[in-house]
């Protein structure tokens, strides 16, 4: 017989938008965020015979988020999760746990000659600061920080070399190569009991200095590390996290290469069944020596071809 074994509902794409205001200075500050509000518990008989009378509807989500938002600050982003999560789980007995999802776009003062201006912005990039708190009803909280969309590169400085090489291998060991990545880091911190004790965490400045640190490490060991492969230096990375902050138990990455190969790489022109017979043999480069002896491989390349798509994509996960 059918039974359901999990489920969860809730509301995406909460777009929100908060304005504060210092009244002595007329400097503004703003924040945006999109939230994700998902809810479960005792929500089974809503998905079997129809009862709606468990459902706290989405539009009660967004309305909650948005009063949430102006009555209680929205920086960090942690502390808002963490408030909103906890309301869902003490306000409903039914609902025993409430996961939000916060993402701060990056808005960054204007300067005008020289001088920060009190109410003008511009957006930096499309890199987000990221947090997730997930509430239960017996009033713990577990937050994951994260940086997310950091598109980085590194023009040298990079190597892959000593993999595993047979008959459906075509790449070719390099000493040198460019390496980009859009950086997806995140750190989950020990258990917190309340938003009270998140708060506590927030008001010694943990949470941004955490951000800050993740950052900063990410970017240093990123281009001062002679990367001999992508897995090795996002250890690196997760190390370096864990040991600047103490209350965090977790750190993890998610690194897609962006390639740029020389032109004419891994261009296949030949029939299948001759590609299928000498793999190897049967690759043909189409580089720029054709326009006049142009010189753009090996020592010589200075023009790339950015890919899109496919791409590795390399994960990890370390833990004290």
């Amino acid at each position: 017989m059918p039974a359901l074994a999990s489920a969860r509902y809730g509301k995406d794409n909460i777009r929100v938008y908060k304005v504060e205001r210092d009244p002595k200075t007329d400097v503004q500050s703003v924040t945006e965020m999109t939230v994700c509000v998902l809810l479960e518990g005792d929500i089974e008989t809503s998905y079997t015979v129809a009862d709606n009378s468990v459902v706290v509807p989405t539009d009660t989500m967004k309305q909650t988020t948005y009063i949430t938002a102006k009555q209680n600050p929205v920086n960090p982003p942690e502390v808002f999760a963490s408030i909103l999560a906890s309301h869902f789980t003490s306000t409903y007995k039914h609902i025993h746990k409430a996961t939000v999802k916060v993402i701060q776009h990056r808005w960054a003062r204007l300067s005008v000659d020289g001088k920060p201006h009190p109410h003008s912005f511009y957006r930096d990039g499309s890199e987000t600061r990221n947090a997730e708190a997930i509430a239960t009803s017996n009033g713990s909280i577990a937050i994951r920080s994260s940086v997310v969309g950091l598109l980085v590169l590194k023009s040298t400085g990079s190597a892959f070399h000593g993999f595993i090489q047979d008959e459906f291998t075509i790449l070719k060991p390099t000493d040198d190569r460019i390496l980009s990545t859009e950086v997806d880091a995140g750190w989950s911190w020990k258990s917190m009991e309340g938003v009270e004790s998140v708060k506590a965490v927030a008001a010694a400045g943990k949470f941004d200095t955490a951000w800050e640190k993740a950052r900063e490490i990410t970017l240093n060991t990123f281009a001062t590390d002679s990367s001999p492969s992508v897995q090795n230096t996002m250890y690196k990375m997760c190390e370096a996290i864990l040991g600047e902050e103490k209350d965090v138990e977790a750190v993890d990455y998610s690194l897609p290469n962006k390639h740029y190969f020389e032109i004419g790489e891994f261009l296949f022109v030949l029939p299948s069944t001759e590609v299928r017979n000498h793999c190897t043999n049967k690759i043909v480069l189409v580089d720029l020596s054709w326009h006049k002896g142009l010189k753009n491989t090996g020592k010589d390349v200075e023009v790339y071809a950015p890919q899109t798509d496919p791409n590795g994509l390399i994960q990890c996960k370390v833990t004290r």
